[in-house]
């Protein structure tokens, strides 16, 4: 899928700014409030902290947007170091803690301007905007709005360099609104030239090239069609007609090309949204089509798929500007609209289903990818104790809890709302594919039963395990061979996991089991001690870690002879060592595990 913007993030550093921040929040749909772990509630926010200008510097570095509410001279403190490249940089916004002032502090033509605009006009506050165009002629040129591009970037420089030294431009094509309305010098006879349209024409530093997004790429193709011979036939399409890639909008197909992979080369080498219609509407464009086919209809329920799509993106009064090209497996055509395509709002999008888990418990153990997917879905799903470690949801994202135990009925449920064309998190604890959700997710798909699931497009997203957790807290356990094995008989019989408890334990692995008891389930644990001490010495050290990552953290050891079903709950990750594994340090607390590799370690020599 294309990729998307990374959600901006408040960067908060007391409870006055906490609250501005909330305030704040609503304008932009998606953000996420970072803050000092010391300073405010955890649970009041998405991701807490302890050093400002390591968090800050990560966040710029990664491309997020940036808000901070402090002073300048922290935010230019933290990312300072970091200014190497002003087209690449992420937007910077300073706001006053008290709200008084908002000033754009880094990328001001890449959207800090706006942003900070935006900020300001919800605090009835005016934007300290001191970018020398923005001021001179109301209008960011190489910052136009959505729905247009600028062709050649690098001669904005020169070129409003040279107006206000004193030239004046000329237009070339219908001057859109945002144009218009601006104090730009426009004269008949400008020694500079501003040129609109979807035509690929030269730039320069006399002449500013804007494409409207006004086109869209319709896309037929046979299944596993070739995706260099689509992408080879929309590219030789565009140059052929002159038309410029970036005045295309969208990619669009018949819905049950969702899963096509051709038709995502197309979008993703263009940099454009792929949307898809069902095929009774794109049936619709009949009378429009130039060369309607029964075969066609006969095989997806529509007399074309590459000119419907294109002109159903484009409305009632879009016209075909490239009627249907072909290839031996793939069919395109061009349509045209009049204003600018809104892809956003075109047919329906791909569902996408991501699994994800939060880790152990605490936020600092989430990835940031996992953090960065989490703001983008529109629902979470999942067992309402994982929903909750997530933190707070974003305006205009909906929450669905399940009880503990309905793994298949929630996975069920992500993905019929996926099906819908929706952002889905399908939410675990720890890693999604380590006795948790992803597998569940995968089974559902191989049975085949849902033609609708089948197109969704899956993410699965790494994470931290109870399992590292907690050998992270003691040293490094897991420091040679090591297995997982779940004690819970509710999908897998005993006498299976009996086996494999016992080949885990003659073989010597340091052993992680998940699972360990539940209310009424008891017997498992003990009975694999007694599996356990039939190959290991009855002092082999058993690390117990409960809650991980959560209030109430618990980590300790005991002897594998003493291991008992009271030491555990459903929270607590019991780790068995090996014959190899030591301990540091006695008896005495912190306690320091590790398991050799056997390397051989030399003390005592001289070079």
């Amino acid at each position: 899928m294309p990729p998307v913007s990374l959600p901006p993030c408040f960067i908060v550093l007391g409870p006055r700014g906490l609250s501005l921040a909330q305030c704040l929040a609503v304008t932009l749909p998606g953000a996420r409030i970072h803050a000092r772990a010391d300073r405010v509630d955890p649970s009041a926010v998405d991701t807490c902290f302890e050093s400002v200008a390591d968090h800050v510097a990560g966040l710029f570095r990664r491309g997020h947007p940036l808000i901070l509410l402090c002073a300048t001279g922290i935010a230019v403190r933290a990312i300072g170091p970091l200014l190497t490249d002003k087209q690449g940089e992420p937007p910077v916004v300073v706001v006053a803690d008290d709200g008084r002032c908002v000033i754009p502090l880094v990328g001001g033509h890449h959207g800090a301007n706006d942003l900070a605009r935006r900020l300001a006009a919800h605090l009835h506050v005016p934007a300290a905007v001191s970018t020398a165009g923005d001021l001179a002629f109301g209008v960011a040129l190489d910052d136009p709005p959505a729905g247009w591009r600028l062709a050649n970037p690098d001669a904005v420089k020169p070129f409003t360099a040279a107006l206000l030294a004193g030239d004046r431009c000329k237009p070339d094509g219908a001057m859109p609104d945002w144009l218009g309305r601006s104090a730009l010098p426009f004269s008949p006879d400008g020694a500079r030239t501003i040129t609109v349209g979807e035509r690929v024409i030269d730039g320069s530093a006399h002449r500013l090239v804007y494409h409207p997004a006004t086109l869209a790429v319709g896309l037929g193709s046979a299944r596993h069609a070739s995706v260099e011979e689509a992408v080879g036939l929309v590219q030789h399409t565009l140059v052929d007609h002159g038309l410029a890639a970036q005045a295309v909008a969208v990619v669009v197909s018949i819905d049950v090309k969702m899963d096509e992979p051709a038709v995502w080369a197309v979008a993703d080498a263009l940099g454009v949204p792929a949307r898809f219609f069902p095929a009774a509407r794109l049936d619709a464009e009949t009378p429009r089509l130039t060369h309607p086919s029964d075969a066609v209809f006969a095989a997806v329920g529509c007399h074309g798929v590459a000119e419907s799509a294109a002109l159903a993106a484009t409305g009632a009064d879009g016209w075909l500007m490239v009627p249907k090209r072909k290839t031996a497996q793939v069919t395109c055509a061009v349509a045209k609209a009049p204003a600018p395509i809104d892809a956003t709002a075109v047919g329906q999008r791909r569902g996408h289903l991501i699994i994800l888990g939060t880790g152990p418990g605490w936020s600092g153990w989430r990835t940031a990818e996992t953090d960065h997917l989490l703001a983008k879905a529109e629902h979470w799903v999942g067992y309402r104790l994982y929903l909750d470690l997530c933190g707070p949801l974003a305006p205009g994202q909906n929450r669905h809890d399940f009880d503990l135990g309905d793994e298949v009925a929630r996975a069920r449920h992500a993905l019929d709302l996926a099906a819908k064309g929706a952002e889905v998190a399908l939410i675990s604890s720890g890693d999604p594919g380590i006795f948790a959700m992803a597998a569940v997710v995968f089974e559902l798909l191989d049975q085949g039963t849902e033609p609708a699931w089948q197109r969704l497009a899956v993410t699965v997203v790494p994470g931290i395990t109870a399992m590292q957790a907690a050998a992270a807290r003691v040293g490094a356990p897991l420091g040679h061979d090591f297995c997982a094995i779940s004690l819970s008989d509710l999908l897998t019989p005993w006498p299976v996991i009996a086996r494999r408890l016992e080949a885990a334990a003659a073989a010597d692995f340091v052993t992680a089991l998940y699972n360990p008891v539940s209310q009424r389930r008891r017997w498992q644990i003990e009975t694999a001690r007694e599996l356990f001490l039939c190959h290991r010495p009855s002092d082999t050290p058993v690390l117990l870690a409960h809650n991980l990552g959560r209030p109430g953290e618990q980590v300790r050891t005991v002897p594998l002879s003493d291991l008992s079903a009271d030491d555990v709950d459903m929270l607590t990750l019991v780790l068995i060592g090996a014959r190899t594994t030591r301990r540091l340090g006695g008896v005495a607390e912190p306690v320091r595990l590790y398991t050799p590799r056997g390397y051989p370690i030399k003390t005592g020599e001289t070079p």
